[in-house]
């Protein structure tokens, strides 16, 4: 039988904040020029800065609320890594399994990692992880050290 490791995920709300800091002046600013733009005469301008606005808000709503809190139903909450599948249960209680192309990709600065990979139904999945929503750093790091052997030969 194949050894299951289990990683359980916590909110990060440290990062929350910096997200926050990140995304409510950058929607302020394009809400702000997308006005100017709209009555100063410039419609296509501010069409074009609205849609931004919006695809800013929609970004950080769903960075904040499932990466980094966990709050949406299709939030990760917990990780099973087997022989060759990765098991991710949803804060909604379905459990995914990722059983094919499974890619893991961290990033330079060492604070955050995706992984990809086919469901049983073929259907292509991303998750990202923040260094944050585990317990420990070294929780962390045996993860990606679990990913790096595992699923990138």
């Amino acid at each position: 039988m194949a050894e299951t490791t289990q990683f359980d995920l916590v909110p990060d709300h440290k990062g929350m904040v910096w997200d926050l800091l990140l995304y409510i002046p950058t929607v302020v600013a394009l809400a702000s020029l997308a006005a100017s733009f709209w009555y100063g005469d410039d419609h296509n301008m501010g069409y074009l800065f609205f849609f931004l606005t919006c695809f800013f808000f929609i970004a950080g709503f769903n960075r904040v609320f499932k990466t980094r809190l966990m709050l949406l139903p299709s939030a990760p909450v917990s990780i099973k890594v087997g022989d060759g599948t990765l098991g991710l249960v949803q804060r909604n209680g379905i459990q995914v399994n990722l059983v094919k192309n499974l890619r893991y990709y961290a990033d330079y600065a060492g604070k955050s990692f995706g992984i990809t990979g086919l469901d049983g139904a073929g259907k292509q999945l991303q998750f990202v992880f923040h260094k944050g929503q585990f317990p420990t750093a070294e929780k962390f790091d045996s993860l990606q050290t679990i990913f790096k052997n595992k699923f990138n030969k």
